[in-house]
């Protein structure tokens, strides 16, 4: 049995589905805080359990009988963070799983600059302390993310943020499709993995030149201090503490956390990644 977190996410949901090119359905299972969500995925024939990383008792049910669990990083920031991942992956060894993955970051570092980074870097952790086998997938930054950046400009015509850098935006098919590879193949990716990146780095001016391109519309790239950019997101409606996450992934940036490229999703994809022209062309084309 397979069983994968967070299947009615966006990365989850990917994922199960190129399970399921791989494996009979009965082979695969979900643990899901709703379970009504997953309806789809029970009449494929996987097998769907409520699980709750936050309420670890539900765990031993969802993982019951799993060979291996992939466990998708919580969706929720801080401490609280890094306790769900580890209920997550105790819960996944004490079920007996062969061996369990984790969906990390390019950039886990408990010096990043960005909150996100040192929960990856504990959860890696605290699942290489285990003694089982065990897969920490570094990630390359969503490229879906872009679409917080570039709505607005899309109206104005000016990408308003502050200061940045290079980023390997990694598509979330190509990431999906290799967790299904390391889930299925034994000994494809082991550890702590090289960064599973897209084969090219953008920051947003070249963002902006390619939603111009993409658009026939120009789009201009405008920096604003920290500070400035705080109090309009703010004003605008952002919660303080998310705005102040968001400037990590600013700042982090301009100090080349994710400038890094690497070969290896694309080896294991067979195909070189999806680039981040095409997944902004379709988040313009779904505007």
């Amino acid at each position: 049995m397979f069983v994968v977190t967070g299947a009615t996410g966006h990365l989850g949901s990917q994922i199960v589905d190129r399970l399921l090119d791989r494996l009979p359905p009965d082979a695969v299972g979900v643990s899901v805080r709703d379970t009504a969500k997953a309806a789809s995925l029970a009449e494929r024939g996987v097998r769907v359990r409520a699980g709750d990383f936050t309420n670890p008792a539900t765990l031993a049910h969802a993982f019951e009988g799993a060979d291996k669990v992939l466990v998708v990083s919580a969706a929720i920031r801080g401490d609280a963070a890094v306790a769900a991942n580890r209920a997550a992956i105790d819960a996944a060894h004490a079920a007996g799983a062969k061996r369990i993955l984790y969906t990390s970051h390019q950039a886990a570092s408990r010096d990043s600059l960005f909150a996100a980074q040192p929960t990856h870097a504990a959860t890696e952790e605290h699942l290489a302390g285990l003694g089982v086998p065990f897969t920490a997938l570094r990630n390359g930054f969503y490229a879906s993310t872009l679409s917080l950046s570039i709505g607005a400009a899309l109206e104005t015509g000016q990408l308003v943020a502050p200061a940045d850098g290079p980023v390997s935006w990694t598509a979330h098919a190509d990431l999906a499709e290799a967790a299904a590879i390391a889930m299925v193949e034994e000994g494809v990716l082991d550890g702590v993995t090289a960064p599973l990146t897209g084969s090219e780095m953008l920051d947003l001016e070249a963002v902006a030149a390619i939603l111009s391109d993409i658009t026939g519309r120009a789009v201009e790239r405008v920096v604003v201090d920290d500070d400035e950019w705080r109090a309009s997101a703010i004003a605008r409606g952002m919660p303080a503490a998310a705005a102040d996450f968001t400037l990590g992934l600013y700042r982090a940036a301009r100090e080349k956390e994710f400038a890094v490229t690497d070969p290896t999703l694309g080896t294991l994809l067979g195909h070189r990644p999806t680039s981040a022209r095409s997944v902004l062309e379709t988040i313009v084309a779904q505007r």
